[in-house]
């Protein structure tokens, strides 16, 4: 397949149809005439997915030759021709033969709202009649999948699905059997859709430039007569058909058309950003009234066409029976039985002022706490934290930051000054080398990593996986190396050790650009190979090798160097924060910050974990991580609040509970985060929640959590409001109401106005606007952003400047410390304080899976992801189900010191030895794993140690149902092939390339005799 050529070159000048035309160096043909925006047809043809070539719809004539515009790059002095009769009369018979695989209906098609190629094309060519008629395929309507259907009488073969699956998505599932004389998509080689190792990310749904894959939400909702019962949506499919030889397709058309522009009046198309994990992604959701109809992926910056299950198909949560529309004020009858009835909004702010005013009065203001939402917006983080500092007066503010990735910022804010990522997945995805620790990043950032796993099969990246379990990213991984749980700190600095001693590091760059190599190099006393091979099991070869790869990387001058991506397996240990320092030393040794594909990335969970932090949810910094300590920072925010801000820390997450506990905190009012469950060792959270005089939860549902708070606020999703985000890359984004907020319930930000107010501030917000246009003026991080610069899709990564320029890439003129230079930190190794014992002798794992998000509170309203994934289970390894005597499906209780839980086993070799692993996700509240997980924190951040817990094993006799469906993606074989394979189509023996059996008195003859005899006549 031709390569487009080298992006350094110089812009190379062509010229188009007589028109002298500055093209780009390293594009095709298609693109420059795209930019010139001719109507040339493109069917296959997808800016994100490369040239194809399957369809022949955008041959034009270069040089004598008819060539597919969509794999020809550009070169100086081209000279192209697009409206010669050979260009067109190719194009025209290679567009008839995909009307032959083609049931054309388009006035009574769901898929027909102004995007359909297929559609579009037919007018672009000039089609009236289709010389090949079209023939039905052998072969059933695919419904199999919950989320989408395959129509192979639909499908013309383009292969974007397939690329898409193949290379983009990189879950290689899709193929299209060539050979066949009834070519068709495939699933696994020929398997349901259900039963295949798809994902059901969306990709090949998003990219299918016609109705053949389309989502079952579309289905007979979106058009004016596409609702009608199938009998007679068969008959008008029909007359539309048999109407066509008569009459061509112009006039079908054009109903079809006028169908089509009838929608734009019930359909809408707003843009939003995912509310799921911290990747980022952004498309459009089409709504019609409340109805979700599709969401379509195609201008993110983050994410391009890109999506995961969650993001694509995951939204039923936000038009749920059981979302909140009262406020709900608990009572007791009289045989004291608690219950909640319904209020008025009034009565409830009412209360809630009442009882702060109350409880300030008699305890101060301390006695008082706040945590805001990492789903929530940036401006309504902003928000809370003033309404915590302006109003009531106390500094006890937190989000779940605390819970995941606290520790990870604070080993970036010690070595090289801000706590964020290094750059971009762009950065990524240009590495050299990518190394994952305790990342299960396919299933927690999954478009993420489609951008990792694509650079590792079709650019040579090389990817290494540390981490406890097997998951995908470790299975494709070119090294997989399994450490014993909790010592990632030794094999760090034993790495970084081996790299000083052999005379390795990039000295030129620590020379300039670091300080603390001495105190550092005299922190790695004791990490030797030999040391780390006896605590961390990997063997001094594994070590070295590993040394020896991240420096091939590092010193590699054509390519990007090395990127590190870290998530919970690190943070949430008792020494996260030392770990994840170390993480940043070892880049900094290697010389791996400064420059584009490399640098630190601490995956954030949340979509709004980062913004969270950022605009000012911690207990010792205001927006901007401006800390309380500096007298500066106080006086500006005291005069612009009009208030004194105190210089106090105040309680975080983890501080909270325990001082509730201890009666210390009388008060709390929680926005968005199912805490009782998400927190570690539950049932010392609900203590602490028990224990408040006064518990305020405000949620789209009525949580677990809920059940504790004497009042509960009905808030509104994401998809109800306006505001910002920000993602892992630190990528501030817009998000746009898609509907009108449910009738009684409220955004989040609209209900801390009524509260401040309610306390005697005065707050006039009319806007989220207004609110970042204040935090941007308090805050020198975002000091240029405003929603004018981030209208539509346009996005900005902090710092960003006055001017609005932004930073994608941090650090390319010095570190973010007064003098310029990074900090080489010399960190101290915490170990495990509960491993495992004579009585507890299994080690407890959790995380994500893919399909579910975090505790579930929003998946399990899916219905298709929960009847993928219907419950929580434990993962037990082969050899300790054969210890055992334990089968899938078997119940098995387990224990810590802390609690118990009752679940059903899962024998796979994702797990080894003696180690367990349990999902974060549970349909029940009592099968939580963090029941089970204790009150170790991170010793700087106070993050639980959730990771840090061991427990026993007892069998139950009880067996039920295997926990993970056997139509289960996890157990389906994979078939990957180089994208769509199209030679493969080219060596059919019936394919021929459009134009070769054209006849010269046909007038349509190649343009390279016209010109040499001057005549079309031979």
């Amino acid at each position: 397949m031709a390569q487009a050529n080298d992006p350094h070159t110089p812009n190379p000048i062509i010229t188009v149809n007589g028109v002298q035309f500055v093209a780009k160096s390293g594009e095709y043909v298609i693109d420059a005439l795209n930019r010139l925006k001719l109507e040339l047809p493109q069917v296959c043809y997808h800016p994100q997915l490369g040239p194809l070539q399957t369809c022949d719809t955008c041959v034009v004539e270069i040089g004598g030759e008819l060539l597919r515009a969509c794999a020809t790059p550009v070169q100086e002095g081209m000279v192209v021709r697009t409206e010669v009769s050979a260009a067109k009369v190719a194009r025209e018979e290679a567009f008839d033969r995909i009307l032959g695989n083609h049931e054309l209906y388009c006035t009574v098609c769901d898929n027909n709202n102004g995007n359909c190629t297929v559609h579009n094309t037919v007018a672009k060519v000039g089609s009236e009649h289709q010389n090949r008629p079209f023939l039905p395929k052998p072969y059933e309507l695919d419904t199999s999948n919950p989320f989408y259907r395959y129509d192979p009488d639909q499908c013309i073969l383009c292969g974007r699905c397939v690329e898409a699956c193949q290379n983009l998505q990189v879950n290689e599932t899709l193929s299209i059997n060539w050979e066949s004389a009834n070519p068709r998509v495939l699933w696994d080689g020929g398997q349901p859709i259900g039963d295949s190792s798809c994902v059901s990310c969306g990709h090949c749904v998003s990219v299918c430039p016609c109705n053949a894959l389309q989502e079952k939400s579309m289905l007979h909702e979106a058009g004016l007569f596409t609702g009608i019962p199938l009998p007679m949506f068969q008959s008008a499919v029909a007359v539309v058909k048999n109407i066509e030889p008569t009459l061509g397709y112009t006039p079908i058309l054009g109903i079809s058309e006028i169908e089509s522009a009838g929608r734009e009046g019930y359909i809408s198309k707003t843009k939003t950003v995912c509310t799921y994990c911290g990747v980022g992604c952004t498309f459009d959701v089409w709504t019609k009234d409340r109805h979700i109809l599709k969401v379509e992926p195609e201008h993110g910056p983050a994410n391009g066409v890109s999506t995961c299950v969650k993001g694509k198909f995951g939204w039923d949560y936000s038009t749920s029976k059981d979302r909140l529309t009262s406020p709900l004020i608990r009572e007791n009858d009289a045989l004291g039985n608690t219950f909640f009835r319904e209020a008025s909004w009034e009565e409830a702010i009412s209360l809630i002022a009442w009882r702060m005013n109350e409880i300030k009065a008699q305890h101060g203001p301390d006695a008082l706490a706040f945590v805001i939402s990492s789903k929530g917006t940036n401006e309504e983080s902003y928000l809370k934290q003033k309404l915590a500092r302006q109003i009531i007066g106390t500094n006890n503010v937190d989000n779940c930051s605390r819970y995941c990735q606290s520790p990870a910022t604070q080993g970036l804010w010690r070595t090289v000054g801000y706590g964020g990522d290094s750059g971009t997945i762009k950065d990524i995805e240009a590495a050299r080398l990518v190394l994952t620790v305790g990342s299960n990043t396919a299933e927690s950032h999954p478009v993420l990593a489609t951008r990792v796993k694509r650079a590792h099969k079709l650019h040579g990246q090389e990817l290494i996986v540390v981490d406890l379990r097997e998951h995908e990213l470790a299975q494709r991984a070119d090294v997989f190396l399994r450490p014993n749980p909790g010592t990632d700190f030794v094999w760090l600095n034993a790495v970084s050790r081996h790299i000083l001693e052999t005379g390795r590091a990039h000295q030129d760059f620590l020379d300039e650009w670091v300080n603390g190599l001495d105190e550092f190099r005299a922190s790695l006393d004791g990490y030797t190979l030999a040391a780390a091979e006896q605590q961390t099991g990997l063997t001094q070869a594994q070590l070295r090798d590993l040394a020896d790869r991240l420096v091939a990387a590092s010193d590699d001058p054509q390519r990007g160097g090395v990127c590190i991506l870290w998530a919970m397996g690190v943070t949430q240990q008792m020494g996260g924060s030392e770990t994840s320092t170390a993480i940043s030393n070892l880049l900094l040794l290697t010389g791996n910050y400064m420059r584009p594909g490399t640098g630190a990335y601490p995956l954030r969970g949340h979509n709004n974990v980062q913004g969270a932090s950022d605009f000012g949810a911690m207990p010792d910094m205001v927006s901007g991580y401006q800390k309380l300590s500096d007298e500066a920072v106080r006086d500006k925010f005291s005069r612009a609040w009009n208030c004194e801000i105190r210089a106090e820390r105040g309680l975080d997450n983890s501080q909270m509970i325990d001082a509730a506990v201890s009666g210390k905190l009388k008060a709390l009012y929680l926005t968005g985060e199912e805490m009782s469950l998400t927190d570690s060792d539950s049932g010392h959270v609900a203590n602490g929640l028990g224990a408040l005089e006064f518990f305020v939860v405000q949620d789209i549902f009525f949580s677990h959590t809920a059940q504790f708070a004497d009042v509960v606020l009905p808030a509104s999703p994401a998809l109800e409001k306006e505001g910002t985000f920000t993602s892992t890359e630190r990528r501030i984004q817009r998000l746009y109401q898609v509907m009108p907020p449910l009738k009684g319930s409220k955004p989040d930000w609209e209900i801390y106005q009524l509260v401040a107010q309610a306390l005697g501030g005065d707050w006039n917000y009319s806007h989220p606007a207004e609110v970042m246009a204040e935090a941007a003026a308090l805050t020198p991080l975002f000091g240029g952003v405003t929603y004018e610069r981030l209208e539509g899709y346009q996005s900005l990564c902090w710092p960003v400047n006055a001017d609005g320029t932004d930073t994608p890439l941090l650090y390319t003129e010095g570190f973010a410390f007064p003098d310029g230079k990074a900090r080489l930190y010399p960190a101290t190794y915490v170990p495990r304080t509960q491993p495992p014992t004579a009585e507890f002798d299994l080690h407890l794992n959790s995380g994500r899976m893919l399909e579910h998000f975090h505790e579930g509170n929003m998946t399990f309203r899916v219905e298709g992801i929960a009847a993928r994934i219907p419950d929580t289970f434990v993962e037990v390894s082969p050899e300790l189900a054969a210890e055992r005597g334990l089968r899938d499906g078997m119940y098995v209780r387990l224990i810590s010191p802390h609690g118990a839980i009752r679940l059903r086993a899962l024998v796979t070799d994702r797990v080894s030895g003696k180690e367990v692993y349990v999902p974060l996700n549970a349909r029940a509240s009592a099968d939580t794993v963090n029941f089970l997980t204790g009150q170790g924190r991170d010793i700087n951040t106070n993050t639980p140690a959730y990771k840090d817990t061991s427990v026993r094993m007892e069998v139950l006799g009880e067996r039920g149902a295997t926990p993970l469906p056997r139509t289960d993606h996890r157990y389906a074989r994979r078939t990957p092939q180089n994208g769509v394979e199209v030679e493969r189509k080219w060596a059919r023996p019936d394919y021929v390339y459009p134009g070769d059996g054209l006849r010269l008195m046909e007038g349509a003859s190649l343009n390279k005799r016209v010109d040499e005899f001057g005549s079309g006549d031979d």
